[in-house]
């Protein structure tokens, strides 16, 4: 399934009048250059599925160490994810 379209129909299946008044999806370029993602968890079925870190190329500190870097983790119920410009589809398909 395309990635985006697997986002798509997550997003439209937390969708319940309330959920996405409060929560939601973010995604936005970042000036390392890259990708940052944010994902709510709350109130979904994923809030307490644990997700392990993934760290590529970024220091203990959370910083970039290198041109290609990609860091997604959870914390305080969002997920997030990040990466350098070519790694979009890779912080998506982490997801």
């Amino acid at each position: 399934m395309d990635l985006l379209t697997a986002l798509q129909d997550w997003y439209a299946f937390q969708c319940d009048g309330e959920w996405e008044h409060q929560h939601g999806v973010k995604i936005e370029s970042c000036d390392n250059p890259g990708w940052r993602v944010k994902i709510d968890l709350i109130g979904t079925a994923l809030q307490s599925r644990p997700f392990a870190a993934v760290v590529e190329n970024v220091s203990a500190e959370g910083f970039q160490v290198g041109p290609c870097w990609l860091h997604c983790y959870v914390e305080n119920g969002v997920w997030n994810g990040a990466g350098d410009e070519t790694k979009l589809s890779d912080v998506l398909r982490t997801f």
